[in-house]
């Protein structure tokens, strides 16, 4: 059940992440480049890499899209599990839900999010760096990422890795629990749906800040 449900969070989700990275790194990389080469400003290009794409962007939109694509399959799955009386039935079978159903989902959730976010960021500064090269801004590759390199500290890595997991762990408790909290019927699992998602969101939001304060003070 874990290798199934890591498979369907993190394998299945990435061509729509390498579509989204492609699109981040024309939109925001290598417009970034752009702008610096106008203005001279090519030593700043790594510091704002890191800081937007590996600090904040790249974490939370892994985030999102995992809420969006697999939290909502998430309730609607459990939710209709529970309406059609699918979770009694196991309980009377002596089969715990917790362990059979929330469990796999957490945890393939949590190692969707972090494999997906490590994904996401550097296909973005790949696909950035593209757009810079195809409009021959003068920034050599070495030079592209070696101020990347020297603008990341440990710090960066470790903070990534622990909000990647956070924003995983959360989503997996928030959508487990609106799809199993209470007996539904079926025309009341969309409304669940919608109000997990915006739960899941506030959540992730709420937990990026918490970083965000974290690494200022660290």
């Amino acid at each position: 059940m874990i290798r199934r449900e890591i498979t369907r969070a993190g394998a299945h989700l990435l061509p729509m992440y390498l579509f989204v990275a492609v699109a981040l790194g024309f939109l925001v990389v290598g417009e970034t480049a752009s702008v610096a080469a106008q203005l001279g400003a090519f030593s700043f290009i790594g510091t704002v890499m890191v800081t937007v794409i590996v600090r904040e962007v790249g974490p939370l939109l892994a985030a999102v899209l995992m809420l969006a694509r697999f939290g909502t399959a998430n309730v609607i799955e459990l939710g209709t599990a529970r309406a059609l009386g699918e979770v009694e039935a196991l309980e009377a079978v002596g089969v715990d839900p917790i362990h059979y159903l929330v469990v796999p989902r957490v945890i393939g959730i949590t190692f969707g999010v972090f494999s997906l976010t490590i994904y996401l960021v550097l296909a973005t500064l790949l696909s950035g760096f593209l757009f810079v090269f195809l409009q021959d801004v003068p920034l050599t590759p070495a030079d592209y990422f070696t101020k990347i390199a020297d603008s990341l500290g440990w710090l960066d890595f470790a903070l990534l890795a622990l909000k990647s997991c956070a924003f995983g762990f959360f989503i997996g408790i928030v959508t487990c629990y609106h799809g199993l909290a209470q007996p539904l019927q079926l025309d009341e699992v969309s409304r669940v749906t919608v109000r997990a998602i915006t739960q899941g969101i506030m959540v992730c939001v709420f937990i990026d800040a918490i970083f965000m304060v974290l690494y200022l003070h660290a």
